[in-house]
């Protein structure tokens, strides 16, 4: 069975942060099978990486600012401003999606890793994402259980 929602992240101002939480919140009834996240933007990415050291994330944007500088003399699309074209560019290289196993309810991410929202833009505003989840669907009994499962591990009450 498939189910498809889209849902819109608040603004982030550039770099990398994790949205992880944003995606898991949005994983409900299914038991297992594939994530898949989509962002509906060409400034911006998704990557999987490091979640628990945050020089990491300074460390991959200052590369890639080092890699693909804004305001580069040889862009010609550079109407919507000198960050624009490196974003998309950026955009490029990181890709718009990701696939993430599901695993009794829940991303099977490994222990370091979450899910990066890559803002490559000063003023990238509000992005969309669509998330599709494909698997084996739980009954209504299943689903209570493991959303106090969830609740708990979250410390959620």
């Amino acid at each position: 069975m498939v189910k498809q929602i889209e849902i819109t992240l608040p603004p982030f101002n550039r770099g990398v942060h994790i949205i992880t939480k944003h995606i898991s919140k949005h994983i409900t009834g299914i038991k297992s099978g594939i994530a898949h996240i989509f962002i509906k933007h060409t400034s911006a990415s998704l990557s999987i990486n490091e979640n628990a050291d945050p020089s990491v994330r300074v460390d991959v944007e200052n590369f890639m600012s080092h890699l693909i500088p804004d305001g580069f003399n040889g862009f010609t699309h550079t109407l919507e401003g000198a960050d624009d074209m490196p974003a998309h560019l950026k955009s490029m290289l990181f890709g718009s999606s990701v696939s993430v196993p599901i695993t009794n309810g829940c991303l099977n991410l490994g222990t370091w890793q979450g899910i990066y929202l890559l803002e490559h833009r000063d003023f990238g505003g509000s992005r969309n994402l669509v998330i599709t989840l494909i698997g084996e669907w739980v009954s209504l009994y299943y689903l209570i259980i493991l959303t106090l499962y969830k609740r708990k591990k979250a410390k959620i009450y």
